[in-house]
């Protein structure tokens, strides 16, 4: 007898990659000896990013992902006296962003996702090419049946063309979709476009208040998985 009040199970899990899956711990430090050691700046240099690549989208325009943040660290560091080049910007963040380590348990729960029967893709903000370089360094491709980039419909996470465009992609309808997350704005935006949600409460990551609550906040992803295996 089915149980009317377990969940039902989402036919596709969608995954944030950057900070998600991967650890941005290496990025940071390079970006952060790149402000002269002011680690203060990094949070403000990533919501810079964020920002302009928001402003890139409603403005109709589309710039890859990591020229953004690169660009992004050119301002931060101009206001803070510290010169870099585009080149040498973008040195420091698309190149550091290609070899990021998954986080410890993220392979193992991948791997219970895909034992259960679901289906995992990867949505992203970076570029196709940044994105298969990133899990081909680290062994990530082969738990994923579909990998998607933004770069193919030319706007950013949260707009929600973007996660009906990404359903439409897999052929499913909204509800039947879920994005996993450590970003409230990423989370929120897939609830407002429709999906469902689940909250990777990474160190320093926070649901947006105002945001329709997730279904499940968890730790880590091994957690998240632990939940999604009795649905």
């Amino acid at each position: 007898m089915m149980d009317k009040n377990k969940p039902s199970r989402p036919k596709v899990l969608f995954f944030d990659v950057n900070e998600t899956l991967l650890d941005l711990t290496v990025m940071k430090k390079k970006v952060g000896d790149a402000l002269n050691g002011n680690d203060s700046l990094l949070s403000l240099w990533f919501t810079t990013m964020l920002q302009y690549a928001l402003v890139t989208s409603a403005s109709g325009q589309y710039k890859p992902f990591g020229h953004i943040g690169a660009a992004a660290l050119q301002m931060v560091a101009a206001n803070n006296n510290i010169v870099l080049s585009e080149t040498e910007a973008q040195n420091i963040v698309v190149k550091s962003m290609q070899n990021l380590p998954p986080h410890p348990e993220v392979k193992e729960a991948l791997a219970l996702l895909k034992k259960e029967g679901y289906k995992l893709v990867a949505l992203t903000n970076s570029s196709k090419e940044s994105l298969e370089n990133k899990f081909k360094n680290v062994g990530l491709t082969s738990y994923f049946d579909v990998l998607l980039s933004i770069e193919s419909v030319g706007k950013f996470k949260p707009f929600s063309e973007t996660y009906h465009w990404a359903a439409a992609e897999m052929n499913v309808n909204n509800e039947d979709c879920m994005l996993i997350a450590a970003h409230g704005w990423d989370v929120g935006g897939a609830l407002w476009a429709g999906w469902r949600a689940a909250f990777v409460s990474r160190p320093g990551q926070q649901k947006f208040p105002l945001a329709p609550d997730t279904g499940i906040t968890a730790s880590d992803l091994n957690q998240i998985a632990q939940i999604l295996i009795t649905y």
